[in-house]
């Protein structure tokens, strides 16, 4: 039960980061000094709002470095409806009971911060972060900008690490580095690697992987990725809609 708890806090820590989905936009690249680069990148979470619905299914597995009966795999169908409604439901769940139970936790955060539309304190932004210039890399065949990331404040929803800038676009393709403060007392660190793409015109996280290290316990490791995706006229046409599931399991 303690392990579940404290991937209860990772899980909330980590939806922060999961954001919304917004349409790429290309911006000039005349300039590329890293504060072109920083206002381009703010610019690009400006419109973070998707203006269109669309559902996604993902795959989330929770697993331990020494004990493997807290394995488990979780897949879940994730519905957004603009301007901030978002639903859920599990479809699948095997393995530990504790995998489901982080990934309800997860996705009922993950529901709260598109609702409240307060992201303004985890976003990549000079508000919450120091950057400096790493240099440049290909990250899956895009010319990317590297910047460092140094949170301004000891926050649970920030990162300390790196982000990987698109050239074209200046939208993010990847984040990776450890929480800034740790979620509880018994996490000595959490490593996390955010990873987003264009599906179908709407910028989405399409994996995640976060890993523990978990006093008494070892290292634990928390990874999703999608599965699924169907764009506005799909979602039109199936007509679906979720119920809200029971968020006390």
């Amino acid at each position: 039960m303690r392990v579940t708890r404290r991937w209860l806090a990772i899980g909330a820590s980590i939806a922060l980061f999961c954001g919304y989905g917004t349409a790429q936009e290309t911006v000039g690249r005349e300039a590329v000094t890293i504060n072109s680069i920083i206002q381009a990148l703010e610019k690009s979470q400006a419109g973070i709002r998707p203006q269109v619905s669309y559902q996604v299914i993902r795959e989330y597995r929770l697993s331990g470095a020494s004990n493997s009966s807290t394995n488990s795999d979780v897949v879940a169908e994730v519905h957004f409806r603009p301007p901030g409604r978002e639903e859920y439901s599990i479809q699948k769940s095997s393995g530990s009971a504790r995998g489901q139970q982080v990934v309800q936790r997860v996705l009922d955060h993950e529901v709260e911060e598109k609702a409240s539309g307060n992201q303004a304190r985890s976003a990549l932004s000079r508000d919450n972060y120091d950057f400096n210039s790493i240099g440049q890399e290909v990250l899956d065949g895009q010319l990317c900008y590297v910047l460092g990331l140094t949170p301004r404040r000891k926050e649970k929803d920030l990162i300390s690490g790196k982000v990987w800038v698109d050239q074209r676009s200046f939208l993010v393709r990847q984040i990776e580095g450890e929480l800034a403060k740790s979620p509880s007392w018994w996490l000595r660190k959490v490593h996390v690697k955010l990873t987003f793409a264009d599906l179908n015109g709407t910028w989405l996280e399409t994996n995640m992987e976060a890993v523990a290290d978990v006093r008494l316990v070892g290292l634990q490791t928390l990874t999703s990725r999608v599965l699924d995706y169907q764009g506005a006229a799909e979602v039109a046409s199936t007509g679906t809609s979720l119920r809200s599931p029971n968020r006390k399991p």
